[in-house]
């Protein structure tokens, strides 16, 4: 027998031992692994879980903080359609003033018309109805005004501005409830 054989039969031997020393997996250390994959796969389920109840509580949160800003909006502006009806009323009594000025006989009745007008214009502010104030001067602003013509401007810096205001708008909260009806420059 050469060397070379007597090293590959000592080679051989080796690994036998080697394998003969290697513990096998005993059916107790499988029924382990599996009961650790099992608790994974739980605790991975387990966390699903969690995020899809996260998500839809969140979900939830956001619905009702929604729905609640909707009734509140709603709430506010309920009575916007009665205002709306109301406001022709009140151009009524403006030009009725203008037209009693002039007419001495009418002092009477201008001061109770004056009375009844201010009464009327004290309960639109308390439902929050607001006259849009000071238009004349400020640029035309389409959010919240309507040009009904343009006319050529009386100085430049007067150009693109409110020059006069044919009706009042009215703003009811923050909404427009009607759109002042201006003049502007061109």
């Amino acid at each position: 027998m050469s060397n070379q054989d007597n090293l590959d039969q000592e080679m051989d031997q080796k690994e036998e031992n080697l394998m003969d020393e290697m513990p096998e997996n005993t059916a107790e250390e499988q029924v382990e692994n599996d009961a650790i994959s099992e608790e994974n796969k739980q605790n991975d389920e387990v966390a699903e879980l969690k995020e899809k109840y996260l998500r839809l509580y969140s979900d939830f949160e956001n619905y009702r903080k929604r729905t609640a800003k909707e009734r509140l909006d709603l709430i506010t502006t309920a009575s916007e359609a009665v205002l709306k009806d109301l406001i022709p009323v009140v151009d009524d009594f403006e030009r009725a003033f203008k037209a009693s000025e002039t007419e001495d006989d009418a002092s009477k009745v201008r001061e109770g018309n004056l009375l009844i007008f201010d009464k009327f214009l004290k309960i639109l502010n308390a439902k929050g109805l607001q006259p849009m104030e000071e238009l004349i001067g400020k640029p035309f602003d389409a959010d919240t005004q309507e040009a009904i013509t343009q006319i050529p401007a009386p100085s430049e810096d007067l150009k693109g501005k409110v020059i006069d205001v044919v009706e009042k708008g009215y703003v009811l909260g923050d909404k427009v409830v009607r759109y002042a009806k201006v003049v502007t420059g061109a």
